[in-house]
């Protein structure tokens, strides 16, 4: 093939994401195993079949010359800048962000149960990194959730997505960088949440050079392992590499990877979508 196994997973999962399909889904369009997938996408397999990304690629939609000729994963006509910082791979957030989350959903929850709002938060981040890591299910993590509130049942995946609210002139910011840099999200997630906002237009729909979705690379920020798996897909050095980010935890840890950061405050959006535009300025 035309591509070595790290570019080639790169791009199946560039495409996977683009035509929004879980890794489950994939594996059941294309009739493949779900190690297989996930050991294709990591790179672990040096030679895959031509028959099994042939399968993906009727699978995702596209033909296997798009699949496999493609080597950089850039949307067709970009001319790509670094910044004036050396930039030329720009990591953005989700919850808090693109997104406010959370504290609508806690009080709508709070409402629906008649459980004060401090005690549902309290015990919604009791198991928030378990399932952002993948490491419980969603319907376990409900079930966790339900049980420490006191109630019968929980869909939270409901609450999270019906209140979501999209920052709009942040979201414009990325669809602004889209164009000029490559870009990715990478975030800490619940399983099947983001391909949910992508689906309900609750995130731009664009092209992203990399999605890195913690439930299914199995770690979180802050932990050193997403960011690795990160600067992997993002295909360049970590010095040109800007993650903006609300966390200032998660913006220390990818500091210490050698990752330039910026903090994005969503209770002060005009004057942070400011600062993220003057640091995306091209260098020429």
């Amino acid at each position: 093939m035309a591509m070595d196994e790290k570019s080639l997973g790169r791009q199946l999962q560039s495409m996977r994401l683009g035509a929004n399909l879980t890794q489950q889904q994939l594996c059941q369009k294309a009739n493949i195993s779900f190690s297989t997938l996930t050991k294709i996408e990591r790179g672990a397999i040096k030679s895959p079949s031509i028959f099994t990304v042939l399968a993906i690629a009727n699978a995702v939609g596209v033909g296997l010359d798009e699949l496999i000729g493609n080597r950089s994963g850039h949307a067709p006509g970009r001319v790509l800048k670094k910044t004036k910082s050396g930039n030329s791979f720009i990591y953005f957030d989700v919850n808090g962000c693109l997104v406010h989350f959370y504290q609508r959903a806690f009080a709508k929850l709070a409402e629906s149960t008649g459980v004060p709002s401090d005690m549902v938060e309290t015990a919604f981040w009791h198991f928030n990194d378990e399932v952002c890591k993948g490491t419980i299910s969603i319907s376990e993590f409900n079930a966790k959730l339900a049980k420490k509130i006191g109630v019968d049942s929980v869909r939270w995946q409901d609450f999270y997505l019906e209140n979501v609210e999209p920052i709009a002139k942040m979201q414009e910011t990325l669809k602004w960088a889209s164009e000029r840099y490559r870009v990715g999200l990478l975030t800490n997630i619940m399983p099947g949440l983001l391909s949910a906002m992508r689906k309900n237009e609750q995130l731009p729909n664009i092209h992203y050079d990399a999605i890195v979705d913690s439930s299914e690379v199995a770690a979180v920020k802050p932990e050193p392992e997403i960011f690795e798996i990160a600067r992997e897909k993002a295909g360049v050095p970590a010095n040109q590499i800007l993650l903006i980010d609300d966390s200032r935890v998660n913006l220390m840890a990818a500091e210490k990877q050698g990752w330039h950061t910026l903090w994005f405050d969503d209770s002060r959006v005009e004057e942070s979508v400011k600062r993220v535009l003057s640091a995306l300025q091209p260098a020429d």
